[in-house]
């Protein structure tokens, strides 16, 4: 196990009914509040106006900001960052899934550089201040309700980068499940991929002696692929969303990752994706991550056998632990299919003309300064082509 560090100072507020407090919360910290979300999701489960009428009762004075789309958009951020300046804003409330988080996490950060915001994410500047940024989920998937990363995609470049820092992990976040009872089953399947392969960029790692983090991520994979099922036949089973939704923060405040080298090449594929043609990232992850793991298992084969045996379930000789792991992958790809995910970049629109480009550009070979992506196996451009052609 490695030396780590790790600070997580949210507030956490979880379960039925608790938007209503946000107010309250926020008083005690802000004058004047930034309310950010997507379309009309939040206002058509009541989320909208429950947040307006807790921010009126706490006598706060509050300006709005919608559109957040999907893959959450620079130049929305850029509107963000100007609207913040202008309006006096010192507190920004995010309600929506991932990408109002992400998308609030970003102006949180323009506000306070001088310089483009994009600087940042294209790793020119370093994070050194940023406003505080508060929480209400209405589907779990992102993780970003309690992390320290922030994704946004450039538009106008085609790219769609990360940047984290401990500046931006929300000061509040408001969890409430009933929320979720609402998600159609398309962002049931693309929510619960995403939270698993955040389990999976942490544990698939050559760090070894880590048994309480990779107890953690088994049981947490198991508990979450067990509810994304149940949830899947009882889309209003509040029990199995509020599983789901304490797997996915869990997912991805570190908790997991501490003491190990992480990964993160499925996701540095998969942005790619995203940035050609506005894949949903969870979408994008089902179809990458079985072809990754037929990839490169063979560098660590332990680490996949410990997965299939522990995790999958699978049952068979130690003699031939290849026969293991390729039936662990293979019930992984039944899970995607049974919550409705696709399993090819073929049923995403992705062609294999788009595959040495995107590959190029994941791995910084397409800039001039390719670096490789991931740990558990380093891989070039030319790796990740193949593991394209894996799942074409």
């Amino acid at each position: 196990m490695q030396n780590f560090q790790i600070q997580t100072p949210t507030n956490l507020i979880f379960g039925k009914s608790t938007q209503h407090q946000i107010g309250g919360l926020l008083k005690p910290h802000a004058k004047k509040v930034l309310l950010h979300y997507g379309g009309g999701t939040v206002k058509k489960i009541g989320l909208y106006d429950d947040t307006k009428k807790s921010l009126i009762a706490a006598g706060l004075d509050f300006v709005e900001l919608g559109g957040v789309v999907p893959n959450p958009r620079l130049s929305l951020v850029y509107e963000g960052i100007e609207l913040c300046k202008k309006e006096g804003v010192d507190y920004i409330l995010a309600i929506g899934g991932g990408s109002a988080i992400d998308s609030a996490k970003a102006i949180a950060i323009g506000v306070c550089y001088d310089g483009d915001v994009w600087d940042i994410y294209d790793e020119k500047a370093p994070i050194k201040k940023a406003l505080p940024v508060a929480t209400i989920l209405t589907i779990p998937a992102a993780g970003s309700e309690m992390s320290l990363s922030s994704v946004i995609t450039n538009e106008k470049l085609g790219r769609k980068y990360g940047t984290s820092s401990d500046l931006i992990r929300p000061a509040i976040s408001i969890v409430n499940p009933e929320y979720f009872t609402n998600l159609p089953t398309s962002q049931l399947g693309y929510g619960v991929s995403d939270i698993i392969s955040h389990i999976f960029e942490r544990y698939f790692t050559n760090t070894v002696n880590c048994d309480i983090t990779d107890g953690m991520c088994e049981a947490i994979l198991k508990t979450v692929m067990k509810n994304a099922l149940i949830a899947h036949a009882e889309p209003t089973n509040y029990e199995a969303w509020s599983e789901i939704g304490l797997g996915g923060i869990i997912a991805h405040n570190n908790w997991l990752g501490i003491g190990r080298v992480q990964d993160w090449a499925s996701h540095g594929m998969e942005h790619e994706l995203s940035a050609y043609n506005d894949v949903a990232h969870g979408a994008g992850l089902a179809v990458l991550t079985p072809a990754w793991m037929k990839y490169v298992y063979k560098d660590n084969i332990n680490m996949f056998v410990q997965f299939a045996v522990n995790v999958m379930g699978v049952e068979g000789s130690f003699r031939d632990p290849e026969a293991v792991v390729l039936e662990g992958i293979s019930r992984l790809e039944d899970f995607y299919k049974k919550i409705g995910l696709k399993l090819s970049l073929a049923e995403l629109d992705i062609p294999e003309s788009a595959f040495e480009e995107m590959a190029k550009k994941a791995t910084g070979e397409f800039f001039g300064k390719e670096t490789g992506i991931g740990n558990f196996k380093r891989l070039m451009w030319q790796d990740v082509v193949e593991i394209y052609k894996l799942c074409k």
